[in-house]
């Protein structure tokens, strides 16, 4: 089991994660699969102080975070290294980050989106306490998506 220490995300490793690509239909994630989310990712400015890298005890990169406030709320998007995914890693991924998110941000609940194909990430979403909300239609990747919104509490 990995312990994890999360960082303010560089240069060096945006263009690491810009160069992941997952299985289909994963795949969907790559982040060369939306233009904008790809310029936001490597431009340090879009970045802002939202987008966090999560390392190993031995400093490798083995994912990221990107943390919205908004209000009390802290929306959160995540992504792991493809070699990691669907390795039951998932659950004490996301519960690290939360716990970091909750430290960093103190908020009251945390929100989060995902594409609804993807119920392996749903399934971990539900096992750290988050409840289903609305679908909606989304445009990304040039295209419309349905997408699942969820919450929980912090």
């Amino acid at each position: 089991m990995f312990g994890y220490r999360f960082q303010q995300m560089e240069d060096e490793e945006a263009v690491e994660i810009s160069g992941w690509h997952y299985e289909p239909p994963y795949d969907f994630y790559d982040a060369t699969s939306d233009p904008d989310d790809l310029k936001e990712l490597l431009d340090p400015k879009l970045r802002k102080d939202a987008y966090f890298s999560a390392f190993d005890k031995d400093g490798v990169l083995l994912g990221f975070f990107q943390f919205e406030r908004e209000g009390t709320t802290v929306d959160v998007g995540l992504g792991m290294r493809p070699d990691l995914t669907g390795q039951g890693l998932g659950i004490g991924y996301l519960l690290a980050g939360l716990e970091f998110a909750r430290r960093r941000f103190s908020p009251e609940s945390f929100t989060l989106s995902v594409a609804t194909f993807n119920e392996r990430a749903i399934a971990v979403y539900e096992r750290a306490g988050f409840r289903r909300n609305t679908v909606y239609k989304h445009n990304t990747n040039g295209g419309e998506y349905l997408f699942l919104s969820m919450a929980r509490e912090a």
